[in-house]
């Protein structure tokens, strides 16, 4: 079995005293939803390294004043970011590898008007290359 942060590791005695809480205020956290501990088979809590820091936040950010339905906010949208990051990997990756896989398949230029212009590689947009010349209008 592999461990990472968020392999149920605590019992809710010794989570409690990691984040610096009374156990009564954990299950209460429970109840409300701002942390959900992962439950064994005979239905008591176990809290992972990632619960640890989660409680930590919650009592810096209450000790801000903070409410707990913005905390709960809070936390909603941390989990969100962290989502959007890791899709945004996902997609560099796939974006890098489809580069590998295909070297020089397709380059995009602006062309004159804005519009976009799909050029094979090594290829140059076609520019004019005539030459104006302005002359102010002699004022006697």
């Amino acid at each position: 079995m592999s461990m990472d942060e968020t392999s149920p590791l605590f019992v809710i005695s010794i989570a409690a005293e990691l984040a610096g809480m009374h156990p009564q205020t954990l299950r209460q956290y429970d109840r409300i939803g701002l942390v959900s501990p992962r439950r064994t088979a005979g239905k008591s809590r176990r809290y992972s390294m990632r619960d640890v820091v989660q409680l930590r936040l919650i009592a810096q950010l209450s000790s801000e004043g903070v409410s707990l339905e913005g905390i709960r906010r809070v936390l909603e949208l941390e989990d969100e970011v962290g989502s959007l990051r890791e899709r945004v990997r996902e997609l560099e990756a796939m974006l890098a590898d489809e580069m590998l896989n295909r070297p020089g398949r397709r380059v995009f230029a602006a062309g004159s008007a804005g519009e976009v212009v799909s050029l094979r590689a090594g290829t140059r947009v076609r520019r004019e290359n005539a030459v104006v010349v302005w002359r102010p209008l002699d004022r006697e």
